[in-house]
């Protein structure tokens, strides 16, 4: 199965480079993206049945990813949202997984991770 997933990322060559990769490598079916906060929850909850990933950065043109997570708080169980960003220390990891965040990865050197983690939810599909 190919998870529809949509991608809240800022910088355009980020964003172009991993939607690139993770439809090569992670039976992945980009559906869309934003680069700003209010772009990024309101496609994700006007469109709540046409997702199962949302990969979202923390820092954005405007806004905030913690706010696209938020907003993403009550959907379906077999609706993922991950975390791809700089920052990813201890503290944002903690923070995001209190605001019910699935993963959080490092965009330095955790790209092959995020791979992994959408080729298993592709297998595994809830």
């Amino acid at each position: 199965m190919r998870l529809k997933t949509y991608i809240i990322e800022d910088n355009p060559t980020i964003r172009e480079n991993l939607i690139g990769t993770l439809e090569e490598l992670a039976c992945v079916h980009a559906v869309g993206s934003a680069d700003t906060e209010n772009d990024g929850k309101a496609w994700l909850t006007e469109n709540r049945n046409e997702w199962d990933l949302a990969i979202v950065d923390l820092f954005l043109k405007q806004g905030s990813g913690l706010g696209v997570i938020a907003a993403c708080k009550g959907r379906p169980a077999r609706q993922k949202v991950v975390v791809l960003s700089n920052y990813a220390t201890s503290d944002i990891r903690q923070r995001c997984a209190q605001l019910g965040v699935d993963a959080v990865f490092d965009k330095s050197n955790e790209i092959d991770a995020l791979v992994d983690y959408c080729l298993l939810q592709s297998a595994n599909p809830n």
